[in-house]
């Protein structure tokens, strides 16, 4: 387990093997970070599942609208939803998409991050100035690479929960 900093900026996501801790990056990406708490503190990321999981590039999921469904038509549907807030602008900056970054995942519009976001499994440098960065994996990247592969994968690994630190007694 880390060392939590920043409780109010780090995020707990609990997998089915164990916990992952994020550290959120407020001072690069403000408005994505408090997204990401607003979220996790309403339960929206409960049960949502990963829906794209390359090998050798990321796992994506956050999306709220569709990801927490059971069934298979919604399974295929997660990706495509985001939650009732609006789009967030995106907030660019120097810092890389490395080893356990996050990163806002949206559509072909820059400015159109909103509940969904990814996890690189390694260095995607092709990725820098194009996506917000705003977190990283202080520990548990080893529960990431355990993540299921796939587009969707078959059976997809869910976020069991997620928890802001500050949240945790």
């Amino acid at each position: 387990m880390a060392e939590i900093k920043d409780p109010e900026n780090t995020i707990l996501m609990e997998l089915k093997d164990g916990t992952v801790t994020i550290a959120l990056l407020p001072d690069v990406a403000p408005e994505h970070c408090k997204r990401m708490k607003e979220l996790t503190r309403a339960g929206a990321y409960d049960n949502v599942c990963f829906h794209r999981v390359i090998d050798g590039f990321m796992a994506q999921t956050g999306d709220v609208a569709n990801g927490n469904m059971e069934n298979d038509f919604n399974i295929r549907a997660a990706g495509t939803g985001g939650s009732e807030h609006p789009d967030l602008p995106a907030e660019f900056s120097k810092l890389p998409h490395g080893r356990g970054s996050i990163g806002a995942a949206r559509s072909a519009n820059p400015n159109s991050a909103n509940s969904q976001f990814f996890i690189n499994f390694s260095d995607n440098d092709f990725l820098n100035g194009q996506y917000t960065v705003y977190g990283q994996v202080i520990s548990g990247m080893n529960l990431v690479d355990g993540i299921t592969r796939g587009e969707p994968p078959v059976e997809p690994d869910r976020m069991i929960s997620m928890k802001v630190a500050a949240d945790v007694a």
